[in-house]
């Protein structure tokens, strides 16, 4: 029988985490490279990926390295994937983190641009780059992709909801790409609820009433990836198209 620790083992993996520099993407490079993967940390801005990087190298002895990219961009998906062969040799799992959601005032305040934009980094994106790694993955021994979406794309709120609509068709997205790509790779999704990323400032005022969570306290990045080391490992082997909810138990938007 396969022991726990062996299920988890990534050694010799190697994953890219868009969005990896902050939040939920920094916790899951830490998490990945911790059981033995080598990782890319990828974001916008490539002075914060060297930074992690470098805390990676540190604190693991992992191989790690930062690759600006952004993801709203398919120019920049394919040389994300290009240069982590490069670098690598190899590529076994993506963890699609990066996502944004611009505030607005109204819903008819909403712009063109703004809804593109949403739309470009949480969805055509992922699915560029999700497409360009399975093809990778499929051809080369198999893999894991992880999509990192939200509780609100199941229960959306009007207040960010070209966001949920963006990442309720990352959903779709995992579903499909699970069977387009089995039995090679698999493909699923995590859907955090309210969580201290500090994307949300209102969350992050102490005293914030977090009595609307059943299990009464908001998330951390923390609580998140674990799930991300499970969906990479050997230990979900037999699992694809699933879509986990970790947000407390909340029943009602937020």
């Amino acid at each position: 029988m396969t022991s726990f620790t062996e299920l988890h083992d990534l050694t010799g993996k190697v994953a890219v985490v868009t969005g990896g520099s902050r939040g939920i993407g920094r916790a899951i490079v830490g998490t990945l490279a911790e059981a033995g993967a080598d990782v890319v940390v990828a974001s916008r801005k490539i002075e914060a990926c060297r930074a992690v990087a470098e805390e990676v190298r540190a604190s693991t002895g992992r191989r790690a390295v930062g690759i600006a990219c952004h993801v709203g961009r398919w120019a920049d998906c394919e040389g994300l994937v290009a240069q982590t062969l490069a670098e690598f040799g190899r590529l076994d799992v993506l963890v699609n983190n990066a996502g944004m959601s611009p505030p607005y005032e109204s819903l008819d305040s909403v712009s063109e641009e703004l809804y593109d934009k949403t739309l470009a980094v949480n969805l055509k994106g992922p699915f560029r780059l999700a497409v360009l790694a399975a093809t990778y993955m499929a051809d080369h021994g198999g893999g894991s992709i992880i999509n990192i979406g939200t509780a609100g794309s199941l229960l959306a709120s009007v207040h960010e909801l070209p966001y949920a609509c963006a990442k309720a068709g990352l959903n779709a997205l995992t579903v499909g790409l699970a069977e387009a790509y089995a039995p090679k790779v698999r493909v699923n999704a995590i859907l955090p609820g309210p969580v201290r990323t500090g994307a949300h400032k209102e969350w992050e005022a102490e005293g914030f009433d977090a009595s609307f969570v059943p299990l009464g306290r908001l998330g951390v990045p923390d609580d998140v990836a674990p799930l991300a080391l499970h969906f990479a490992s050997g230990a979900s082997s037999f699992t694809t198209g699933a879509m986990v909810r970790v947000d407390g138990g909340i029943t009602r938007k937020v």
